[in-house]
Parts: C-alpha cells; sequence; structure tokens
C-alpha cells in the first residue's frame, strides 16, 4: 500500500493529495475495505509532515472516501464514491422491469384536485405546516400505532433522512443500513462522510441475531423500512418487530430512522419499532410513490427535540415547504374516492407482485418480494442472467449496487408487469438459468 501511495501521489498540499487519493479509488487501484497507512508511516514515506496527511485523511472522511476505526486504522469505504441515481439508461427496445418506479398510469388524477385547491398567495412569517393536514396525518399515524409526538414537513423522505443525519451525525459516524438496501440510502451517507454498516435481512426484515451483532460493535444511526423494502419487498411482520423492539431497547443511543415511504399503497401492516420512550427517533411518512413523485413532499414525527431542531433549521433555511403542495395533499388525503381508488391501486399492485412470484414458484425460482412491486430473486451471477435477460427482451437491475455483502441477485420491477409478462418472464428466467447450468444452485 505505502508503495502504490507513493508511485501515484505527487502533490504536496492536502486538497491535491486527496484528490489523488479519490482518483486512486475512482480508478480501482484502492478498493473498498483496503486499508490505509497509518499518518505517521504515509508522511515519513512522503516527506510530509503528519498534519498534511491528517488534514488529507480528514478531508477524505468528510468525502465518504475512507473511514476511521481509531486506533484500528483508517480505511476505504464499502461504497466510497455514489454513482449516478439511476446508472445507465434503459434499452428502449426491452421491456423495462429495471426502472423501481410506480406505475404511472395508477396515479390520481391532479387535473381536477389542482382546480379545488386554494390558489392564495402565503407570504413570509406564516406558519411552516397545514395543521388541518397535519392533524389527518396525526389520526392515521395513531391508527397505525405511530408515537405521535412534535412534526414537520420536508421536502420528500430522502430530504427528511438529511436533515436528521446533518444535525445528528457527524463524519466517521456509522449508520447500520439494510444489505440488501436503499442505494440512494447508502450514497446519501457517503456523500456527507458517514459509514454505512450492513445487517443482513430477509423477507421479514432485519435478522435480530445480525442486528444485536452490528450494535454490538458501536454505531450511532440505524435506518429501518419497515415495509415495502427497496430493494428485497420486505416486510416486519409482528413477531420479527418484537424481536428487533427488544434488541433496540438494549441500545437506546442509536437514533432510529424508520422510513416508511409507501404507506399508503402497500398491502403490509405498519409495525411501528419506536417508542415514546426512546430518546432519539423519528418517523418519515412519504407519499410520493401514491400520489405522484414529482410531489416532493414528507412528514416526519418523532420525539419532541430531534424533530424541534430539524424544523428550526428548516426554518432557518428554506422556511416551509410549499403550502401548496400541502393544500394539495390535504385535498388528495380526504377526499373519499381518492381513497378509494388508492385501495384499489395497493390491491393491483399486490396482485400484479404475487403474478411474478407463482409463476417464479412454478418454475422453480424463489424470490423475495412480501410488500410493494419489487421482487428480488437470488442468482449465482449477476452480469450474464441481466444480459442473457436482455436478449430475450427483458431489462432488470442487477443486484450489485443494491449490495453490500449480501450474495448475488436481480431486482425486477412488477408495478406495470401483466399476468402473461410474468409467466413468460418466468419462463426466460428458468432457462436462463437453466442454459447457464445454474438452476440446481438458485
Amino acid at each position: 500500500m505505502i508503495e502504490l501511495l507513493h508511485n501515484y501521489i505527487h502533490e504536496r498540499t492536502a486538497v491535491k493529495m486527496a484528490e489523488e487519493v479519490e482518483n486512486l479509488v475512482k480508478a480501482g487501484k484502492l478498493r473498498p475495505g483496503d486499508r490505509l497507512p497509518s499518518v505517521r508511516e504515509l508522511a515519513k514515506d512522503l516527506n510530509v509532515s503528519p498534519a498534511t496527511v491528517s488534514a488529507v485523511y480528514k478531508k477524505l472522511n468528510a468525502r465518504g472516501i475512507v473511514y476511521s476505526r481509531g486506533r484500528g486504522g483508517t480505511f476505504i469505504s464499502p461504497h466510497p464514491l455514489p454513482l449516478l441515481p439511476r446508472g445507465m439508461p434503459v434499452n428502449q427496445q426491452l421491456r423495462n422491469l429495471a426502472d423501481g418506479n410506480p406505475d404511472p398510469e395508477l396515479f390520481p388524477p391532479l387535473k381536477p384536485i389542482l382546480e379545488k385547491i386554494d390558489p392564495s398567495p402565503v407570504l413570509y412569517g406564516v406558519p411552516d405546516r397545514n395543521e388541518d393536514l397535519m392533524a389527518l396525518l396525526e389520526k392515521r399515524w395513531r391508527e397505525e400505532d405511530v408515537s405521535v409526538g412534535d412534526y414537520c414537513v420536508v421536502n420528500g423522505a430522502l430530504d427528511g433522512m438529511e436533515r436528521v443525519f446533518k444535525e445528528f451525525l457527524r463524519p466517521g459516524d456509522r449508520v447500520l443500513v439494510e444489505d440488501p438496501g436503499f442505494v440512494n440510502v447508502f450514497h446519501l451517507a457517503t456523500s456527507m462522510g458517514l459509514v454505512f454498516m450492513p445487517v443482513e435481512i430477509d423477507q421479514e426484515g432485519m435478522l435480530p441475531d445480525a442486528l444485536e451483532k452490528a450494535c454490538h460493535s458501536g454505531a450511532e444511526a440505524i435506518v429501518i423500512t419497515p415495509r415495502a423494502q427497496s430493494p428485497t419487498g420486505a416486510a416486519l411482520s409482528a413477531e420479527r418487530a418484537e424481536q428487533l423492539k427488544a434488541v433496540l431497547k438494549k441500545y437506546p443511543d442509536i437514533f432510529l430512522i424508520e422510513d416508511d415511504h409507501a404507506s399508503w399503497i402497500t398491502d403490509a401492516k405498519l409495525y411501528p419499532l419506536h417508542s415514546p420512550d426512546r430518546d432519539k427517533w423519528v418517523y418519515i411518512h412519504s407519499l410520493a410513490k401514491a400520489l405522484n413523485p414529482d410531489l416532493r413532499i414528507a412528514f416526519m414525527t418523532g420525539d419532541d427535540a430531534s424533530i424541534s431542531r430539524v424544523r428550526e433549521r428548516l426554518i432557518t433555511g428554506e422556511r416551509w415547504v410549499s403550502h401548496l403542495l400541502q393544500r394539495m395533499v390535504l385535498e388528495m388525503i380526504s377526499d373519499a374516492g381518492v381513497l378509494a381508488y388508492l385501495d384499489k391501486v395497493t390491491n393491483t399492485y399486490k396482485q400484479r407482485r404475487i403474478s411474478l412470484l407463482d409463476a417464479l414458484k412454478a418454475q422453480g425460482i424463489e424470490a423475495m418480494g412480501r410488500s410493494s412491486f419489487n421482487v428480488w430473486i437470488p442468482v449465482p451471477e449477476e452480469v450474464s442472467v441481466v444480459n442473457a435477460l436482455a436478449q430475450k427482451g427483458w431489462a432488470v437491475s442487477a443486484g450489485e449496487r443494491f449490495r453490500i455483502s449480501s450474495p448475488p441477485a436481480i431486482r425486477v420491477t412488477t408495478a406495470t408487469i401483466t399476468p402473461e409478462e410474468a409467466t413468460q418472464f418466468a419462463q426466460d428466467l428458468h432457462d436462463v438459468l437453466l442454459g447457464g447450468r445454474y438452476l440446481s444452485q438458485v
């Protein structure tokens, strides 16, 4: 490692040296998990001061390129450089089961809602939240056993998560995440210099023993998706939720973040993991997948101190999330017709997901997909399977970008699939696995 850095680092300022190390990561010459030399070792080899190398490591840590284990050393982060949010565009000639999007044909029509909402201007100095909307959401939260504390409005679920990260975490802090998990959470964490640590999951969410081990090793926060987990469709069962709550109770200092991003269109019941007496927790409630992803709005409740800090910072900066958006959401979730329509949408997504799961099962192929519209299919090798399916006209997503240490898989989005397509896809995947002599391994 010393020799590699010696050959590639030519600059002598901390900023330029950090750029050279980052370039080594981009080029694949430094890989996730590689241990860097100590500050004194590298300073001596490069003939620079320890303060300069320390500054280099500090800059790389803030960029999420490296993380520190204290006296254990400095290491290249698991996913050190975020990819583009959606990766490569899908070939338009392929049937797109890769993009992770909801079905745009199933969004409630916005035009009649726009005609109903009050267009009155909102001026500076008004409250930051629509209290009628918050009262309606609070009623729903209590029906789903969410412990309602203070609350605020944010610009989408990831915006809420980012605000929590900024307020309560610092570069180098460790965040426990689901593995496989939502790639945007990985990228958000690394872009802020945080280190995400994987926790194995199955159909019912994080495994209790894996969570216990991860918590015991040390962490400052945990992000959990209680249902409609991306990319696997996992959803907590009542029994699993109780097991995870028992583990989390032993670690009250870990900040619990629950991301309920698809609550209005998933058939899975919510089993919250927080409790009203937990010191630091937030529950994030988004309607984007149900109403329209372009409605960049979500809602957070949590312990009063945490929500107060997030809300105060939001008011200081952006001041408020658009009241026009808040009025639109209020109008939609107050409308009995829209709510009935969303129930039908929920059942449509359920039937489409089940149609693929049943078709795969008929072909002897195991898959995960307990809720929502993504199905996770373990495969022995991702690239060859993805390419072979493309030859048969299907675009699916390789699981690599969603995984940290979990085994290979592909993600299939069932939001728009028909029963006929589900049957054909399962047959084609069977043929691909059989042709690659993989089937007995799946």
